[in-house]
């Protein structure tokens, strides 16, 4: 089959302000609004926020129409732990704050890492209004010790583009960074850093204590899911690998499986052009999807 091409790239948007960490008691998943059209719900990784999202934004205003509804999850400063207190819990207020927000309407569903995850069961709880899947560093295995994972590499490092930086955030950018460049300390500073700063880390250790699911999506739910689907991964990723989501290929009998050299954790940092390429691809299948069934 042959690849499509794709056009647009992938250009950075400017960064957020800083957020002041204001948490109150009862649970209230926020979410952002960018655009409108299709229904696209965007859910970012555990310890950061929606901003580690936002590089891909430009993707989909350039392949639209797509309404972008970004999630922030229950460490973030603008949804509080409340009453959560695990990723059954997460899960459970995500598909509701989707669903107060949207109803029956169909939307398509885009994970980062942890993100991935609760894309993934979001799209076997609602299965029937989800137009597609997308998971970009998706974790596949909730169980550290049950992950495949590559060793940790750095393919090429740059001293000289971390001179002079607070040795604090040259360690948080050199923790994932593959490939070590200006332009990559940029993106983490822009899009990583400051989530990392807002977090909650009392709830993260709440959440660390039930992480994985009590049974993984496609377990509960074996019936194939065949909307468009794009499991997206970095060759050196360390955290989560790619090799626990290949095992569930078949599940998704219309999945692109596409994993990235020169690419790790952050791949959608380290890879941005061929991110957008694959993203725009899947793009373009969903829309297909939407209209035909409307």
């Amino acid at each position: 089959m042959g690849a499509r091409r794709a056009t647009c790239t992938l250009i950075l948007p400017a960064p957020y302000p800083a957020l002041s960490v204001v948490r109150p008691r009862v649970l209230r998943v926020h979410i952002e609004e960018r655009g409108a059209g299709i229904p696209v719900v965007m859910i970012h990784g555990f310890g950061v926020d929606h901003r580690i999202m936002l590089p891909l934004d430009p993707v989909l205003a350039a392949h639209g129409p797509w309404r972008r509804l970004y999630v922030s999850l229950p460490w973030t400063a603008r949804t509080p732990l409340g009453s959560v207190r695990s990723s059954e819990d997460v899960a459970g207020a995500v598909r509701d704050a989707v669903r107060e927000r949207l109803g029956d309407e169909p939307f398509a569903v885009v994970g980062s890492s942890y993100g991935g995850m609760m894309a993934r069961r979001l799209a076997h709880d609602l299965r029937d209004q989800v137009l597609g899947l997308a998971t970009v560093a998706g974790l596949w295995a909730g169980e550290v010790d049950a992950r495949v994972l590559p060793p940790r590499t750095v393919l090429r490092e740059d001293p000289a583009a971390l001179t002079g930086v607070d040795p604090v955030v040259a360690s948080g950018y050199r923790a994932m960074a593959v490939v070590e460049s200006a332009a990559g300390l940029d993106a983490y500073r822009r899009f990583v850093q400051p989530g990392e700063d807002d977090a909650d880390q009392d709830a993260l250790d709440v959440l660390r204590a039930r992480y994985p699911f009590d049974v993984e999506p496609e377990d509960a739910s074996p019936e194939p899911f065949t909307a468009p689907t794009l499991v997206l991964c970095g060759r050196q990723d360390h955290v989560v690998g790619y090799a626990d989501a290949w095992r569930r290929l078949d599940h998704y009998p219309r999945a692109s499986y596409v994993v990235l050299d020169a690419a790790g954790h952050n791949v959608h940092l380290d890879q941005p052009r061929a991110t957008a390429a694959a993203l725009a691809a899947w793009l373009d299948e969903v829309a297909v999807e939407a209209a035909e069934r409307s």
